[in-house]
């Protein structure tokens, strides 16, 4: 078992037992090492420490469920777009395959792929000159069986083994983009509903959650929140379209097509290092 292995367990053990806030020398047992070395090697993949997430999983993630009464624009404005988060729509750039695109069903276009272990799980991700145009969680799928939806998707386009021209699309999700950096570029192809949905996804802050319908109202669909619950169910990219912010009016998770234990995870993990952020505290 590899470092990055290690913490995904040791993140699934939390979620399971976050009941019982086990501490820190029962989630090293887990993953069958010190407490020191466990800390450690936590801190230094994920950004936070044990202690961190576990509050984010239990306390801090239920004061968030409670806090999005507001629609999602104002949630956007009220927080401001240009503030520190990495997520936020100024950084990541989505566009939209074309019709002409569409047709040509990859038609003269190379899409590199790989499969990269980051501190949440194994990630497939396949990119064309674009940009990202596919990632997932392979615990959740095999990546042949991802490889093969990308080769439906886009069935005249050569695919090339490749994930040194990959490994960028996972690697930023865990450092803060440098002053003046390039935005992140995702090359997407749905229906325009479901590209309105995703783009309105871009705009929910880190660390923070919206319902399904407050992303219909904000698209001035307020009686669309199944379509949009379908649409969140579609996206192609998984953290970057972060899918994992969306939520049930009631506070209920909702689905996650990586699975409810996952989705709990990304969002205490995103929400630990956002409030981490703004504390001095960050591996207490």
């Amino acid at each position: 078992m590899n470092d990055y292995e290690r913490i995904e367990k040791a993140m699934a053990f939390m979620v399971g037992h976050a009941a019982a806030q086990p501490n820190l020398e029962m989630v090293a047992a887990h993953v069958h090492l010190s407490a020191f070395h466990f800390q450690r090697i936590f801190c230094r993949y994920v950004g936070i420490s044990p202690k961190r997430f576990l509050q984010a999983l239990t306390l801090e993630r239920g004061k968030q469920l409670m806090k999005t009464s507001a629609s999602l624009l104002d949630i956007a404005h009220s927080l401001g777009l240009s503030g520190g988060s990495r997520l936020y729509d100024h950084f990541v750039q989505l566009e939209a395959v074309t019709p002409g695109e569409f047709k040509r069903q990859g038609d003269g276009v190379e899409i590199v792929y790989g499969v990269h272990e980051t501190p949440l799980g194994r990630m497939f991700v396949a990119v064309t000159p674009r940009g990202i145009c596919r990632m997932g969680f392979v615990d959740a799928t095999s990546a042949e069986a991802l490889q093969e939806r990308l080769a439906k998707e886009w069935p005249l386009s050569t695919l090339r083994h490749n994930p040194e021209a990959t490994h960028y699309a996972v690697e930023a999700l865990f450092a803060k983009p440098k002053e003046g950096a390039a935005a992140l570029s995702l090359h997407v192809t749905g229906t325009n509903f479901q590209i309105a949905v995703w783009r309105a996804l871009l705009t929910i802050p880190e660390g923070q959650l919206a319902s399904y319908s407050h992303i219909a109202q904000s698209l001035g669909t307020p009686k669309s929140s199944r379509a949009v619950g379908n649409a969140v169910g579609a996206n192609p990219i998984a953290l970057w379209i972060p899918c994992h912010r969306v939520i049930q009016q009631s506070g209920a998770l909702g689905g996650y097509r990586w699975g409810l234990e996952k989705k709990q995870i990304v969002q205490a993990w995103e929400l630990a290092v956002s409030n981490s952020a703004l504390s001095p505290m960050a591996t207490s």
